[in-house]
């Protein structure tokens, strides 16, 4: 069964406010921005305006939906294993405060840590932060660690990338 999630890009003054998820939850040590699962009957929209909150304590306002993600594991290519609905907004209320999720911190707008963010984010962030509506679609092997092997990684992104209008 297809797990929903989303993501939601704040930005303020150029920069771009990810959180670093806390050892023992899924994605630890990896940079995102703000996001999770959606519960029964809650729409994507309304599921990045909780996740935020609950993991940073700001009201996101005026979010505008640019992208979907696709991710498959094991090289599987019929049914995703998770969507992940993308938000962008600049509008927000109150002061960031950390969760057990983990820690926060914004980053200039064009210089994310990479390094320490999913394999695939290199390929869809920038569009995510100009506003650029995508629909992306990746395939990882070994649970979700890299990117599968059996295609070079750059072609396989620029094969999937999508840029919708």
């Amino acid at each position: 069964m297809t797990i929903h999630a989303t993501l939601c890009f704040i930005l303020h003054d150029n920069k771009v406010l990810l959180l670093k998820k806390s050892p023992g939850l899924f994605g630890a040590g990896k940079w995102n921005a703000p996001g999770g699962k959606l519960q029964p009957k809650e729409t994507a929209e309304h599921c990045a305006t909780r996740e935020v909150y609950e993991e940073t304590e700001l009201e996101a306002q005026k979010l505008r939906k640019i992208g979907t993600l696709a991710f498959f594991k094991y090289n599987k290519r019929e049914d995703p294993d998770w969507i992940a609905h993308v938000f962008l907004t600049y509008e927000f209320h109150g002061t960031i405060k950390e969760s057990k999720e983990g820690i926060l911190r914004w980053y200039p707008i064009d210089e994310p840590p990479f390094e320490e963010m999913w394999e695939d984010d290199r390929y869809w962030y920038e569009h995510a932060v100009e506003g650029r509506s995508f629909r992306g679609e990746f395939y990882f092997s070994r649970r979700f660690r890299e990117t599968s092997r059996s295609q070079d990684r750059a072609s396989l992104a620029r094969l999937t990338i999508k840029e919708t209008s």
